[in-house]
C-alpha cells in the first residue's frame, strides 16, 4: 500500500461537508493534506476544515481573499485562529502585506495567487491585464508577493521552474494546481502538467481535485499520483552520469 505523501493536496471540490468527510474517510491514510475552497464555504467548509485539522490532517484553506487591506487583515486574523496550514490571498502586494499582518504569529502560511491556472492570455486581455507573456507576468507577480511577505505562491506547473530559479524563492513554497495524470480530462484548466512534471519543475506541493474526487476509485488514483511524485523525486535526486 502506498503511504500518504503531503506533497499531494487533494481538493475537496464536493457540494458539502458531509460529502467531503465521506470522501476523506474513503481516502483514509492514503491522503494527509486537503484543500477546501470557496465552493464549499456555504456547505460547511470551515467546519470540515476544522474537523480534518483536529483529526491530524493538514488543511489548505483556499479563499483567494481580495479586498481592501483592512478587510483582508481582519479576515486573516479570524481564520488564523484555526491554525490551518495554508491560506490563499490574491498576489497584489497590498493584499499580501495585509494578510501577513493579520496572520501575526500564527503558523498559517500565506500563499499568494499569481494568475489562475484556468486563465490564458485571451482571458487576461478581457480582464484588461497588462500585455506580456503570461509566464513573465506570473514571475513578476511572484517576485512582488515574496517581497510583500508571502510564504509562497500558487502558480501553474508551467511557471514553477521559472519561479524556483528566482533568488527570492529561496525558502518559499510553490504550490501548483492544474495537475492531471496522462489521459485525464483537463476540465476548465488551461495551463496544466502531470504530477511528475510539476515536481521536477520545482513544486513543493501539487493540488489535484476532480481526477481524484470524481474517480470510480479515488484512493487508487491518489496512490497512483503519490507513486508518480515519488518516482519524479528519485529521478531529480539521481545525479546525471
Amino acid at each position: 500500500m502506498t503511504k500518504s505523501d503531503d506533497r499531494l493536496i487533494v481538493a475537496l471540490d464536493v457540494p458539502n461537508a458531509l460529502d467531503g468527510l465521506a470522501l476523506a474517510e474513503q481516502l483514509g491514510d492514503s491522503v494527509s493534506f486537503y484543500k477546501i475552497g470557496l465552493g464549499m464555504l456555504t456547505g460547511g467548509g470551515l467546519a470540515l476544515a476544522d474537523e480534518l485539522k483536529q483529526a491530524g490532517k493538514r488543511v489548505f484553506l483556499d479563499m483567494k481573499l481580495f479586498d481592501i487591506g483592512a478587510t483582508v487583515e481582519s479576515a486573516v486574523r479570524g481564520l488564523a485562529q484555526y491554525e490551518f496550514d495554508f491560506l490563499t490571498v490574491h498576489g497584489d502586494p497590498y493584499v499580501v502585506r495585509a494578510a501577513a499582518e493579520g496572520r501575526g504569529d500564527k503558523p498559517t502560511k500565506i500563499l499568494a495567487v499569481t494568475i489562475l491556472t484556468s486563465l490564458d492570455r485571451d482571458d487576461l486581455d478581457g480582464a484588461l491585464i497588462k500585455q506580456g507573456d503570461i509566464r513573465d507576468l506570473v514571475v513578476e507577480r511572484a517576485c512582488n508577493a515574496f517581497a510583500a511577505g508571502a510564504d509562497g505562491v500558487i502558480a501553474s506547473p508551467l511557471e514553477a521552474a521559472m519561479i524556483r530559479a528566482l533568488p527570492e524563492s529561496d525558502g518559499k513554497l510553490i504550490v501548483t494546481p492544474g495537475v492531471r495524470l496522462l489521459g485525464n480530462d483537463t476540465n476548465d484548466q488551461k495551463r496544466i502538467a502531470t504530477p511528475a512534471q510539476a515536481i521536477k519543475s520545482g513544486a513543493d506541493h501539487i493540488v489535484v481535485g476532480r481526477p481524484v474526487t470524481r474517480a470510480e476509485n479515488p484512493k487508487q488514483v491518489a496512490q497512483a499520483i503519490i507513486a508518480e511524485i515519488r518516482r519524479a523525486h528519485i529521478t531529480n535526486a539521481t545525479p546525471a552520469r
